[in-house]
């Protein structure tokens, strides 16, 4: 008799199997629910969590015939050559012992190759860290060629779900076709959408490298103070309709459950960004458009800033603001605008009531 290793014979072969990756399980059957693919997943946690089992069962899933609300169906030709290891269009490499340049290429060299009897062809990694850096940029080079390379930048949406994968929030804004950076920013202010989460841009480190751009370090909303100028700065982007990001937010987590005194910290950190970002404005050879629209963004967030701030601490924000005599900053348009900044002039504690 063949001996199998007892992780191998009960290995789960359904997402119905999985325990303890309950939030993962569901985000993945939404995904095949809602035929929402893309061409590259990272499953990353501590040993023993379930990772390549996932793998292994998205990869069976995505292929089965007659998949029925996100699950395998376990009966089909597909399904039973998965469960039997012999389906030849998924292949497994361990990179712990294959981590060279040589066994990237050869992926490489077959992975334009057509699936032979399944809808795709899945390659799964186990143990990608294990990879040289040699082998970790050709893989690199593999996945960034179905990226167009004359995009610097990719936004995408974003879906916020509770931690029994319940949907919270889609953040989507403006989609549109390959245009500038600056264009791109404007196009999502006009739609109000959160601009200032890293985590629904694919950007090219070249954007990074060529403008000199950091995260301040030691800062809250060290993403606040950048991503519009990673954004103007891009030559050209992209804002596709594709969820791209799913934040799973725990009721338990450090941003939710915050002190006051982190709070206070927020607000004044966000107060270094403004002055920062108000400077880079001065000094980019931006049109007037997109600067009057960056100084706006910021402002209304140092707004936003001052409303989470109670009696002394809130009147010495305020102070700040005038200081900086923010007011200015608002494009008077019609009347409301006209009492909005007139407000935000003489009475900021009353500009703070308004919706």
């Amino acid at each position: 008799m063949k001996y199998q290793a007892l992780y191998r014979k009960y290995r789960p072969k359904t997402f119905d199997d999985v325990y303890g990756q309950q939030i993962v399980v569901q985000t993945l059957k939404n995904v095949i629910k809602n035929n929402k693919l893309t061409h590259a997943y990272l499953f990353v946690g501590p040993r023993g969590t379930g990772k390549t089992s996932i793998a292994k069962i998205f990869a069976k899933t995505i292929n089965c015939l007659h998949p029925e609300d996100g699950l395998s169906c376990e009966k089909c030709d597909i399904c039973i050559s998965n469960n039997s290891n012999e389906n030849v269009d998924i292949i497994e490499m361990d990179a712990a012992s294959n981590n060279g340049v040589d066994e990237i290429r050869e992926i490489r060299n077959h992975i334009t190759l057509l699936p032979t009897v399944s809808k795709y062809k899945i390659y799964i990694i186990d143990e990608v860290h294990m990879l040289t850096t040699g082998a970790f940029n050709a893989l690199l080079k593999t996945l960034e060629e179905y990226v167009n390379k004359n995009i610097d930048l990719i936004k995408f949406k974003l879906q916020r779900v509770n931690e029994e994968g319940k949907t919270l929030e889609i953040v989507s804004g403006a989609t549109f076709e390959k245009t500038t950076g600056e264009d791109g920013f404007n196009k999502l202010y006009s739609t109000d959408v959160l601009l200032d989460s890293p985590c629904v841009y694919l950007i090219k480190k070249e954007i990074f490298t060529q403008n000199n751009l950091k995260f301040a370090v030691g800062t809250e909303h060290e993403d606040f103070g950048l991503i519009p100028f990673i954004i103007v700065l891009a030559k050209t982007m992209v804002s596709v309709n594709f969820y791209g990001y799913f934040y799973i937010q725990s009721d338990n987590s450090i941003t939710r459950n915050e002190d006051y005194k982190r709070t206070i910290k927020k607000a004044y950190d966000a107060l270094k960004h403004y002055d920062n970002a108000i400077e880079l404005t001065k000094k980019l050879n931006l049109n007037k458009l997109t600067k009057q629209n960056i100084r706006i963004y910021y402002t209304n967030a140092i707004i936003l800033k001052a409303k989470e701030l109670h009696d002394e601490e809130q009147e010495k924000y305020i102070k700040e603001i005038k200081n900086r005599k923010m007011a200015k900053n608002i494009k008077v348009r019609n009347l409301k605008q006209f009492i909005k900044r007139l407000l935000l002039s003489i009475n900021i504690k009353l500009y703070l009531q308004m919706k």
